[in-house]
């Protein structure tokens, strides 16, 4: 998500109470649309200021990361330590719930004159920009020029006069009243959360989705369906969220699930209160870490690219083996056919007149009812019978022979389905390799060679193998979540042991899961904790509800040849459930 005005109200607070009084000393543009400012503050500390105009991720927050700087510096960061190196920060605003932060900046020009100029980062997804304006608020000159081709609204080029564009006609949610609310948000014909968010500023659909979920509303109902009452309820619990903004009642936190996170915010949203919240002492700290677990997601996804290409396409290939397979195999139903014809033939052939062109018969298979079968008049009735004999014989053998493939065409897609699967779940560079190995190991990736020539089949012992990913049940038991099919054979058959329950969602890929019983019978909290597990590391995680095989793991065998993780089990129960586990508890390490 982006940052909204009341994350950026949040930053503003922050800057200011940190960066009021403290000079500029440097000032550096690492990249294209971003900006690092060291500042020494009057408390003597030193406080580094990312700024990010990027279109996908425009941000503002202190960090302690550096990035190199190119040998030479660019123009707009050459003008910036021109007109703001060693001056005295101002102050640092934020008109309105705008989505702009405003650093004012007392400078000494060439003349030994002061003067107050003003760095203006807009955080508006495509459209932002970071602009300096000198003190007639004209700008100076701004990290990304827009002209009259680009913006018809706006130009963002020297020499103008900077304005906040007004397209939108948004109204100020901090001043906004009971009859404004309802005249402009409540008036509109669409869904109340994007009558919310699309009518005053700075408010992002997350919030806008908040507010109603506060107000005990559905946020996707259209405004026309609310009561004068809900109405004013509805405002009542907006404004409550304002008062927070106004008095600085700030709680930054992320959301999280999986070890993953969702979404962050400056204010308790209760509607992810089931999710696993992490708690900040500044939003800085914050965004940070939101975009670098973001960025190490990001950055996880592009190395899989490559693999779960490489799987998707022998998926296509071995579907369409198979279902030419199961097309020629169709083919063959007519064996059994040519089969009676033949002893038909054998039997009842010496009736025959010569020349005949088919011989009709009773079908001793078929409660004697008469059949036809057609002749070759150039070749005697027994030649006939052992025509159809050898017909009968090769599409047997055909048969025989496809009904394996089929098998194993089948057998390869559960494989690179599980795969697939897998891929969707790496988590680190450990997991990956795993992966790596498996596709290596079945043929989908050439092996590499080593120095002395041989290939490098086996995993070097900087590349250790991952771990299964473990669980402590509310009732205490132990749990292990296989994350790739290496794994699921290893908790499978050589963690668990023949009393030890094991989970896996029903005929779909996914995760094999063992909770470590001693030969217990499950608690009923235990058991709906791992067929979760099961559920939601499992290719129907996006699913309502999943059902769920269990067992104990004596009933589980793996059929000689077998794919890696695959087994079969004739003695099980069912559960349906849902795939949330954010309740259930992650052992780390």
């Amino acid at each position: 998500m982006a940052l909204d005005g009341i994350v950026i109200a949040n930053i503003v607070n922050e800057l200011k109470e940190s960066l009021a009084g403290g000079r500029i000393n440097r000032i550096a543009q690492p990249e294209t649309d971003e900006l690092i400012i060291t500042i020494k503050g009057q408390d003597r500390e030193i406080y580094k200021l990312f700024l990010s105009a990027g279109a996908g991720m425009p941000l503002i927050y202190f960090t302690d990361d550096a990035k190199p700087n190119p040998l030479t510096a660019p123009n707009f960061c050459m003008l910036l330590r021109k007109h703001l190196n060693n001056g005295k920060i101002l102050d640092v605003l934020q008109p309105g719930l705008e989505r702009i932060v405003s650093i004012k900046v007392e400078h000494m020009d060439e003349m030994g004159d002061l003067k107050v100029n003003t760095l203006i980062i807009e955080l508006m997804g495509k459209h932002s920009n970071i602009i300096l304006c000198d003190e007639s608020m004209t700008i100076l000159d701004s990290i990304k020029r827009v002209n009259q081709f680009m913006s018809s609204v706006r130009e963002v080029l020297p020499g103008r006069e900077y304005f906040i564009p007004q397209t939108m006609d948004k109204l100020d949610p901090l001043t906004i009243d009971y009859n404004s609310f309802h005249k402009t948000v409540l008036s509109k014909a669409m869904a109340i959360s994007k009558a919310i968010y699309t009518s005053l500023t700075g408010i992002s659909p997350l919030i806008a989705n908040e507010i109603c979920y506060r107000a005990s509303i559905d946020s996707s109902m259209p405004t026309s369906a609310l009561s004068e009452d809900i109405g004013l309820h509805l405002y009542r619990n907006f404004e409550r969220i304002m008062d927070q903004v106004k008095n600085k009642e700030f709680t930054p936190h992320i959301v999280m699930r999986d070890n993953s996170p969702v979404e962050f915010s400056s204010i308790n949203l209760t509607s992810y209160l089931t999710y696993d919240i992490e708690s900040f002492q500044s939003p800085s700290a914050m965004l940070e870490t939101y975009y670098a677990s973001k960025n190490k997601t990001l950055k996880m996804h592009q190395k899989t690219a490559n693999l779960r290409k490489l799987v998707a396409n022998a998926i296509e290939r071995a579907s369409k083996k198979y279902d030419l397979q199961l097309k020629q195999l169709k083919d063959t139903e007519k064996r059994d056919k040519y089969k009676i014809y033949g002893e038909l033939i054998t039997a009842y052939g010496y009736e025959l007149e010569p020349d005949a062109k088919e011989l009709i018969a009773p079908n001793y298979y078929d409660n004697n009812q008469l059949i036809t079968i057609p002749l070759d008049t150039t070749i005697t009735p027994m030649e006939n019978a052992k025509k159809y004999f050898n017909r009968y014989n090769k599409l047997k053998r055909t048969y025989e022979a496809l009904t394996q493939l089929i098998k194993e065409s089948k057998d390869e897609i559960s494989h690179l389905e599980s795969i697939s699967a897998s891929l969707e779940m790496a988590r680190d560079e450990d997991s990956l390799a795993d992966l790596k190995q498996e596709l290596m190991d079945h043929g989908y990736v050439k092996k590499k060679h080593s120095r002395d020539g041989s290939k490098g089949g086996k995993k070097s012992k900087k590349n250790a193998k991952s771990k299964p990913l473990t669980y402590i049940s509310s009732d205490g038991y132990q749990i292990y979540v296989g994350k790739n099919n290496y794994q699921n054979e290893e908790i499978t058959f050589k963690v668990a042991n023949g009393g030890d329950w094991w989970f896996h969602a029903k005929n779909i890929p996914g995760s094999h899961v063992i909770v470590k019983s001693a030969g217990d019978q499950l608690p009923d909290k235990t058991l709906e904790e791992a067929a979760k597990l099961a559920a939601h590391y499992s290719r129907g995680k996006d699913s309502s509800k999943v059902e769920i095989d269990y067992t104990q793991r004596k009933n589980i065998k793996k059929p000689n040849g077998a794919k890696p993780g695959f087994v079969i089990y004739n003695t099980n129960y069912s559960i349906l459930v849902d795939t949330d586990i954010s309740d259930i508890k992650e052992v780390k390490g």
